[in-house]
């Protein structure tokens, strides 16, 4: 009997980060050598900026590379190979933001129809302790997965409650982290605090549709503080333009 091995699907990310290593194995990227931009390596391996990110990310998690914002992604010194780190089997980043908005957004919906007076002013203590936080990182995030913890439990449906725990359990993971600390910090905690203010107003005054809406635009907002090409990691192009247009500016 023929024995066939088992065949696994792998993120995309993860198939671009091993072909990334492979490279670098080969010789073909040495230490020190800057790796292509992202908009240009998405070009050439004909896949989203986005996936591009997410593997360099990780492969700066592994040790592989140095990214050094505004100037480019650099290869490092490889006096030992460098362990596969949590990240390379990471959820990616964009898959759970995707998972977010097609679970949370109903959740929020939920939650205004549903939520018992007791929930309701929990959830308008919590969301006046998150707007105490913007600059306790720790503790901002803390309270940030309570608040969406809560809106699962409100929306009074035990699966969707366990998905939501799921779905934050999950941004605990190396790769997720990596992308808050990069993009993350006080001017997005805010510009979240002022999603979340208009989810829970929404959720407090039982109005479905609104509560949905502004979820769908807070997850929008945190997809493009992450992903955004203003932001990029590896573009000196980027970086250089930007820098003389303040050039004319002043």
């Amino acid at each position: 009997m023929v024995t066939l091995p088992t065949l696994k699907v792998k993120r995309l990310y993860r198939q671009i980060s091993e072909l990334l290593i492979q490279k670098i194995k080969d010789g073909e990227f040495k230490a020190g050598d800057s790796l292509p931009s992202e908009r240009d390596l998405a070009q050439q391996l004909g896949v989203s900026r986005s996936s591009v990110r997410e593997a360099l990310i990780a492969l700066e998690i592994a040790g592989w590379v140095d990214i050094r914002t505004g100037h480019g992604v650099f290869v490092c010194d490889q006096d030992a190979e460098p362990n596969p780190p949590e990240a390379l089997t990471s959820v990616g980043v964009e898959e759970l933001l995707t998972a977010r908005a097609l679970i949370e957004c109903e959740t929020a919906r939920l939650a205004a129809k549903n939520a018992t007076p007791a929930q309701l002013a929990e959830l308008a203590q919590l969301m006046d302790d998150l707007e105490c936080e913007p600059e306790n990182t720790s503790k901002f995030l803390t309270l940030d997965k309570h608040l969406h913890v809560l809106i699962g439990e409100m929306a009074d449906n035990s699966v969707l409650s366990e998905f939501i725990e799921i779905l934050w359990t999950k941004r605990h993971d190396q790769l997720f982290a990596q992308f808050e600390n990069r993009f993350g910090g006080k001017v997005l905690s805010i510009a979240m605090n002022h999603d979340h203010r208009k989810i829970c107003d929404a959720i407090i005054n039982r109005d479905p549709a609104a509560a949905k809406k502004a979820m769908q635009a807070h997850i929008a907002h945190v997809h493009k503080s992450f992903f955004m090409e203003s932001a990029s990691i590896a573009s000196p192009k980027i970086a250089a333009e930007k820098a003389r247009r303040s050039e004319k500016e002043v």
